[in-house]
Parts: C-alpha cells; sequence; structure tokens
C-alpha cells in the first residue's frame, strides 16, 4: 500500500472514531496520518528517520527552521496534550490540522 493510500485510511479512522464519540482514537489516527506524511516529507529531503513515533516525527517536524510558519504550527497542534477533562485548549481540530499538514508537506519541495 503506497503513503497516500495510508494516510487516506488513518484520516477515515480518525473520522470514524470521532462519529463513535472516541476522540482520543481520532487523535491517534490523525497522528499517524501526520506521520506517514512528515516520514515520506523526509524521505524526500534525503533526511535519516531514526524514529517511527508520529509523536516524534512532528517534533522534528516543528524544529525544521526550513517549513513555513503554518506546517509548523499545524504540527504544534498535533503535538498538544489534553487537559484533565480530555479536551484541547483553543478546540483544535486535530483531523483538520492533520489533512492540512499531509496536504503541504506533499506539496513542499526540496
Amino acid at each position: 500500500m503506497d503513503w497516500q493510500t495510508q494516510i487516506q485510511n488513518e484520516l477515515e479512522r480518525a473520522e470514524q472514531a470521532r462519529a463513535r464519540g472516541n476522540e482520543g482514537q481520532a487523535r491517534v489516527c490523525a497522528r499517524r496520518a501526520a506521520g506517514i506524511a512528515i516520514r515520506e516529507y523526509f524521505t524526500r529531503q534525503a533526511q535519516i528517520i531514526r524514529t517511527q513515533s508520529a509523536y516524534d516525527l512532528l517534533n522534528l517536524l516543528a524544529e525544521d527552521p526550513h517549513l513555513r510558519a503554518d506546517i509548523k504550527q499545524s504540527a504544534v497542534y498535533l503535538t498538544l496534550r489534553v487537559d484533565e477533562g480530555f479536551k484541547l485548549p483553543a478546540n483544535v481540530d486535530l483531523i483538520s490540522e492533520a489533512r492540512k499538514l499531509c496536504e503541504r508537506l506533499s506539496k513542499e519541495k526540496k
């Protein structure tokens, strides 16, 4: 299965989890979709990837000085921690942020 299909599958799983009221699973799937896109982006940049963790990849991406601020902001949103009520601050929609990040990274050049 190619990386684009993997991303689409994860985003669909995220939407399904949200529809079932399982926002935690939706968050995990959104992060996994972003992780797939980040791995592909770093591969195109000829960067060595030393982690399989989507969370770690999001942090690496957020620190990349060559990327636009909007891409880095999506990565930051996707690493936010939930509060005691299992809610994200600022009503961030992680599925939407993952979609934006995946689309924008697919267009980034070397």
